[in-house]
């Protein structure tokens, strides 16, 4: 059974081999390029010789070749772009397409020890460093090995073999700095790649704690923290400029070394009449390409090295493995698969049995008790409890004795022991997820809405779109009446189509909470689940959403948490949680009955209540 995920290897191939061709004629394209370059010298250089003997009859064939060789090298070099940056800019979009698609399979253990701010890093800085690599340094490292090769097959061919060596020898220190120059500047690569996500998640958290900042004074306190951040993004960005600002002059250096020596040499040369005149010009314009060759030498270390620092960080999102899986044989494949790929059901027929699963709602909890994977105390201690379908149960509790634990439990965002919660008779971890989140709505306590309009808010959980199905619009707008927002919706500008900042920013907490609900009813799931959704709103819109639901959820099952026993008290059963441990249950005329918790709860609630009347 696959019921977990092996250590898997990340590799760029299959991105690179995908786009094979396109690398394949962009190397032919570049070819030609670097071979039409080679002869624009020799030509000149024989333009030089025959000007100087005072033969012009072979001039004209020569200045044609020169301008075939600019035209080649001038719609090469539109094709070497189309193709290999091209090819590029397809890995980076697939690339980033495919680790977001993986990161939204992984658990919540994942993103409670990442922060935002070093993923968005990833989705920006590492990837354009990879792109880079995959583009622009392939080319330059292309020039830095073919180039240099042909230009000194074409010196020592055309001109002479002593002169070549003469002026290359210089030139063999720059591969030796480019070795060492790549592993240091992987290693501050590294550093600086690190130093921006660490800025990134700074950004990120203090925009998003605006108001709270704000609210606290601590605008200063937070510029002091970001200038830190900043500052030290800085540091380790210079810190790779300053190695870069090394190579470059050094290359100039070795570069002019080259120079001098042809000069001195070839001039010596020329004088002897070793070589023409014409050939000694066609060789400083051969090491004049070869300056190129040797920049391009540390541009593309300096573009790998750092590609090669960001593959590492992108490698280990790819790496991490989701804790809460499906278990299928393994000779199935999963049931998004089969959805993405309905002719997978005729292939494996078997799969049938998943595809068509539908839950009840009938739910046990047997002995129960559960540790955080990062914690050492129990949050739920031998928890048993038994919610029928169409019941509505309701959860008492005092803040961290486990009841949002156990809303994650049913909603398999951690697995328990197996066998601890059944639903519909069958092991939870027995069900698809996708059948679980299909099945059942969820409200948090952290009312979440994307930066969209209300409607499209609203109707986020469906499967179908509003732009190809505008009749949802009265399902959208029953389901707000029900949740008890429709009203406050219709007061803004652009009513439905009003545009909720980000994380809903621009509402209130009730009206966060009622759309967040409306959301949920409009799913219309055989499980409902309301963590504590009803606490931002007065206690006559909670007594109206209540009615509703009672009167929407006839033979579906329904748990709401809440800490108000008014939220409770029209549940059918309600369960008291102390520390981890089901305490009490019953109805609410026998938990009051009991004189326990919930009956000293309830007198608190009530005594709180008249005093705010006489107010």
């Amino acid at each position: 059974m696959n019921t977990t995920y092996g250590k898997q290897k990340f590799s760029l191939v299959p991105y690179l081999f995908k786009y094979k061709w396109h690398y394949i004629m962009g190397i032919i394209v570049l070819l030609l390029v670097d071979l039409a370059s080679l002869y624009i010298p020799q030509f000149s250089g024989e333009i030089v010789d025959g000007l100087t003997d005072g033969s012009l009859t072979d001039v004209k064939p020569l200045l044609l070749g020169i301008l075939a060789a600019g035209l080649v090298m001038t719609l090469g070099r539109f094709g070497w772009r189309y193709f290999i940056v091209g090819a590029s800019r397809g890995i980076e979009y697939r690339l980033r397409n495919d680790m977001f698609a993986h990161l939204e399979t992984l658990s919540a253990r994942y993103y409670n020890s990442h922060k935002t701010g070093d993923l968005m890093a990833h989705f920006t800085n590492d990837l354009q460093a990879v792109r880079q690599a995959a583009g622009m340094a392939v080319i330059t490292a292309f020039d830095a090995v073919i180039m240099t090769l042909m230009v000194l097959v074409k010196m020592i061919v055309y001109v002479d073999f002593k002169l070549t060596l003469f002026a290359f020898v210089p030139l063999i220190s720059v591969a030796i700095g480019c070795y060492f120059f790549g592993i240091e500047s992987k290693k501050r690569q590294l550093r600086r790649q690190q130093a921006f996500s660490d800025l990134s998640d700074k950004v990120q958290e203090s925009l998003a704690g605006i108001r709270v900042l704000k609210a606290f004074v601590q605008e200063d306190k937070d510029l002091a923290s970001f200038d830190s951040a900043s500052r030290n993004s800085m540091e380790k960005t210079l810190s790779t400029v300053k190695l870069w600002a090394v190579i470059g002059p050094s290359l100039d250096v070795i570069t002019g070394i080259s120079l001098l020596l042809t000069l001195i040499f070839g001039g010596r040369m020329v004088l002897n009449g070793q070589v023409s005149i014409g050939q000694f010009v066609a060789f400083n314009s051969y090491i004049g390409m070869l300056v190129w060759p040797m920049i391009a030498c540390g541009d593309s270390v300096n573009a790998f090295t750092q590609a090669a620092a960001a593959f590492k960080r992108i490698a280990m999102i790819f790496q991490e493995n989701p804790d809460i899986v499906d278990i299928y044989p393994d000779t199935l494949p999963e049931l998004a698969e089969l959805n993405k790929n309905p002719g997978l059901l005729e292939q494996y027929p078997e799969m049938k049995k998943y595809k068509d699963i539908r839950l009840r709602g009938d739910i046990d909890i047997n002995d129960l008790s559960f540790v955080y994977p990062d914690g050492e105390n129990p949050v739920l201690s031998h928890v048993n409890l038994h919610i029928t379908q169409g019941e509505m149960l309701g959860i008492l509790a005092r803040t961290g004795s486990g009841k949002s634990t156990l809303a994650d439990l049913l909603l398999r965002v951690y697995d328990c022991e197996k066998g601890a919660i059944l639903l519909d008779g069958r092991p939870i971890d027995e069900y698809p997820l996708e059948v679980l989140h299909r099945d059942m709505a969820y409200v948090p306590q952290d009312n979440f809405l994307f930066s969209d309009t209300l409607e499209e808010n609203i109707a986020f959980g469906l499967e179908e779109r509003i732009a190809e199905h505008p009749d949802l619009r009265e399902r959208i707008q029953q389901a707000a009446k029900d949740a008890c927002i429709h009203d406050n919706i219709m007061e803004f500008p652009e009513d439905y189509l009003t545009l909720v900042g980000e994380r809903g920013v621009t509402l209130s907490g009730g009206q966060k909470q009622r759309s967040s609900i409306a959301r949920a009813l409009l799913k219309d799931a055989a499980v409902l689940i309301l963590d504590d959704s009803l606490s931002a709103v007065d206690t006559d819109t909670e007594e109206q959403i209540l009615e509703n639901l009672l009167r929407l959820r006839k033979g579906k099952t329904t748990i709401i948490i809440a800490h108000r026993i008014s939220t409770l008290q029209q549940a059918d059963h309600v369960a008291v949680l102390e520390e981890g441990v089901l305490a009490e249950y019953g109805t609410h005329q026998e938990l009051l009955d009991k004189g326990g918790f919930y009956a000293h709860i309830y007198e608190k609630q009530q005594l709180e209540q008249e005093l705010a009347a006489q107010e």
